[in-house]
């Protein structure tokens, strides 16, 4: 059976978190839909962000197991999703590099 962590080692992860958290301006994510529609990046970077709530959560004890294994798997599948379109932008970049000029 899952057992929640103890409350200090999920507040020293909250602490951590903020610590290596980017910078406003330095990331995708600053675009909000007030500024601008969002974009599969920013889609990407709330998929993370909401694996990384709600495993807090899960380690806090506040959040179902179903839950965290639900949004963990969403994330894969945006994983996945950014891992197939650079693979495409590597191969269209190399077979541009092949043509004669």
């Amino acid at each position: 059976m899952f057992t929640p962590i103890t409350s200090a080692a999920a507040s020293a992860y909250d602490r951590a978190r903020v610590t290596i958290a980017p910078q406003p301006g330095h990331s995708a994510a600053a675009v909000t839909p007030a500024t601008g529609p969002l974009t599969s990046g920013d889609r990407f970077m709330q998929a993370l962000e909401a694996v990384d709530s709600t495993a807090t959560g899960a380690l806090k004890g506040s959040v179902a197991v179903p839950q965290l294994v639900q949004t963990v798997a969403e994330a894969e599948l945006a994983l996945e999703t950014v891992v197939a379109i650079r693979d495409k932008v590597v191969e269209a970049y190399q077979e541009i590099l092949r043509m004669p000029v």
